[in-house]
């Protein structure tokens, strides 16, 4: 059972819904989890598919589109800020602190590939969330200074910069804002070079298979300089000192940075690998989604 609510980050209205178990009563206390999707993504696909199923395992489930993004508010539209993502969550678990049948001392974060970034970013100074985990976690900042273990040049990084930089002086004198693709917007720009990542995000994103009418494939080119800047990993070894639950597929271009996560973490921690998984086969095939509930469903029952 689902139903829509929403909440504020600072002053903005997020539009937000709750997976709640079967037989909830507001009257017992029940453990929850906030969630944070993908990079273009909404709270409809991968994200509500995994909270719907955490919710059948028990636990309250929050779901929400990001601040710019989905149905929730926020001008300009598809910025992607990667503070405002972290504070997202903050905001989510603000909310549940309302809630009289939720146990604040039972709550934990998960993320799907930049959602997962983000879920590790905020629980290293978010310690309301008692346990982290992610499945094809895909943290922004390291992905764009680092693209599926190719380190971009810093000329390159610099020339990107500068773009967005010229950018933003255009658009604050007048030009229409640049919008950029988080996936191949058509079939025919796909070939032999694309990597697994872009090639099967389109069949996700842009086929019957996952898209939504909110979910556009597009950020605002102008969030470039904010993604560079930021570092989802940057106090994994001194601050997040709860349990961390990493999932990935053997297959994922993407497994290099919960690999990188699970070296950096000092505290308890797991790397759970799925056996011939690709990053976006994670998000709605049966046999993987599968085996990741059951890990995650057993990690969250232990820590929380």
């Amino acid at each position: 059972m689902k139903k829509p609510t929403s909440f504020k980050n600072k002053d903005l209205k997020l539009a937000a819904e709750l997976h709640l178990p079967d037989n909830f009563t507001e009257s017992q206390k029940y453990p929850a989890i906030v969630c944070i999707h993908p990079a273009g993504g909404v709270k409809e696909q991968t994200i509500g598919l995994y909270a719907s199923r955490l919710a059948d395992c028990g636990f309250v489930v929050l779901t929400f589109d990001a601040s710019y993004q989905g149905a929730s508010e926020g001008e300009p539209r598809y910025l992607e800020e990667p503070t405002a993502r972290v504070e997202d969550a903050r905001a989510g678990a603000d909310y549940l602190s309302t809630l009289s049948y939720i146990d604040m001392n039972r709550v934990g974060v998960f993320g799907i590939c930049a959602g997962g970034g983000y879920a590790i970013s905020v629980a290293q100074t978010e310690h309301r969330f008692k346990a982290v985990a992610t499945v094809s976690a895909a943290p922004m900042g390291e992905g764009f200074r680092n693209f599926l273990g190719i380190e971009t040049p810093i000329p390159t990084l610099l020339d990107m910069l500068k773009k967005t930089g010229e950018q933003r002086s255009a658009e604050a004198n007048g030009a229409e804002p640049l919008y950029m693709h988080w996936v191949p917007e058509t079939k025919e720009v796909i070939n032999e070079n694309t990597p697994d990542l872009w090639r099967e995000g389109h069949d996700y994103y842009k086929t019957p298979r996952g898209q939504h009418a909110n979910s556009v494939n597009k950020y605002l080119f102008s969030s470039t300089d904010r993604m560079i800047a930021f570092s989802a990993f940057d106090q994994i070894s001194t601050l997040l000192t709860q349990p961390m639950l990493l999932i990935a597929g053997s297959k994922a271009d993407t497994k290099l940075f919960s690999d990188q996560a699970y070296k950096l973490a000092k505290g308890q921690k797991e790397l759970f690998v799925v056996d011939g998984a690709t990053h976006i086969s994670m998000y709605d095939t049966p046999e993987y989604v599968d085996q990741a509930i059951g890990k995650l469903n057993e990690f969250y029952d232990q820590y929380l």
